[in-house]
């Protein structure tokens, strides 16, 4: 009996010797779990001047690679001429969600591609695409990865030291019904010019004409200067300017104070203005710019100034800015924000994506009401 008992002993010991072991020899494997997703919007065309080479070109971001594990994630951002990655090259290695490239490394690309902007070499294009993808892989084991489906960019060379300085028109409100009154250097509000047609400009806002002698409101070209100056012709619908040659045109008329709409074709020298109910519009107590454009990086919101006319416009004046991003949001949160991939002017949307921005001091406009921002360059 006693043999029996020692046996029986023997053999629980053993089993628990046994478990201690598996527990301790416990293996988490890595495995690829979902997929690798781009996360920046690229531009339709990306227009390539050697005298800017230095700026920021594209900024691609991308989600985390999922792995099942917690561990360090390498990615790599690569590139391929041909578009099946058989001549694959890596553009950068990271361990963040984000590579930058500038216009010169896009420049040196498309050279790669076989572009030219020589229009005499009539076998080498001026723009073409160029394929990337992020390869995210575990640790050291470079047999588990996760590769991003394929994105092109369609590179264009303009070719030699073109002039890149803002050319579009700049429009500002002046007259009665404005913030700014018959002062024609008074923090004037810019219109926004549509990013998809340089010769379309909008403004929704407040409008409070002079009660006494209410005319309506106008538009000058430049600060300080009465013309060109932009306003309403005697055909309902049609405007008209005076470049200087000429008489000044007619007020846009206002004569009820309210928020209105304002349209302006300055192609086809037509435009319209309607009420615009802001009846149910919130009122933020701030709003600022974040971004790695910005003083604060993506950490700190530089706030804007409130209007103290119209609630809902808020500028910023000669703000300094660097290559990369920015967008707008409300109360210093990710709550509220609003973003667009088009630069210098535009409608940001709800969410939208990171604006990109070129170096340099500009005065910035925003208007929560629609999204609609413009920075103008301050020479």
């Amino acid at each position: 009996m006693k043999t029996i008992k020692f046996i029986a002993l023997l053999l629980i010991t053993a089993i628990s010797f046994n478990a201690c072991d598996t527990d301790d020899s416990l293996t988490y494997i890595a495995q690829p779990n979902g997929e690798l997703v781009f996360t920046n919007s690229f531009q339709s065309e990306y227009l390539l001047i050697p005298s800017i080479s230095a700026n920021l070109g594209e900024r691609f971001t991308w989600g985390d690679a999922d792995f099942d594990i917690e561990t360090n994630i390498n990615y790599e951002l690569q590139k391929s001429i041909i578009g099946d990655f058989s001549d694959m090259e890596i553009v950068g290695t990271t361990n963040e969600n984000s590579y930058a490239v500038t216009i010169g490394n896009l420049l040196d690309y498309a050279e790669e591609a076989g572009l030219d902007a020589d229009p005499n070499t009539e076998d080498m294009p001026d723009a073409g695409s160029v394929y990337f993808r992020v390869r995210a892989t575990v640790g050291t084991d470079a047999t588990l990865e996760i590769i991003s489906e394929t994105e092109a960019l369609n590179l264009r060379l303009l070719g030699g030291d073109i002039d890149v300085e803002e050319t579009f028109k700049n429009l500002f409100l002046i007259g009665d019904a404005t913030a700014a009154g018959w002062d024609n250097l008074n923090n004037n509000t810019p219109l926004v010019r549509h990013p998809d047609n340089e010769n379309i400009y909008s403004y929704t806002g407040y409008f409070s004409p002079d009660a006494t002698n209410p005319e309506g409101f106008k538009l000058i070209e430049v600060l300080g200067q009465w013309q060109p100056q932009w306003g309403a012709s005697a055909n309902a619908g049609e405007a008209a300017v005076n470049d200087g040659s000429t008489d000044d045109p007619s007020a846009f008329v206002i004569t009820t104070d309210g928020y209105y709409a304002f349209n302006l074709n300055i192609d086809e020298m037509t435009y319209t203005l309607e009420t615009y109910d802001a009846s149910a519009a919130a009122i933020y107590a701030t709003i600022g710019i974040i971004g790695d454009s910005t003083a604060g990086g993506w950490d700190a919101d530089t706030d804007m100034t409130q209007t103290t006319f119209d609630p809902h416009i808020w500028n910023m004046n000669g703000v300094e800015l660097g290559d990369g991003f920015l967008k707008f949001r409300a109360d210093d949160a990710w709550d509220i924000s609003w973003g667009s991939a088009n630069a210098i002017s535009g409608f940001g949307d709800l969410g939208g994506a990171d604006i990109p921005v070129t170096a340099g001091t500009y005065n910035i406009w925003f208007n929560d009401l629609d999204g609609s921002y413009i920075l103008i360059a301050v020479e």
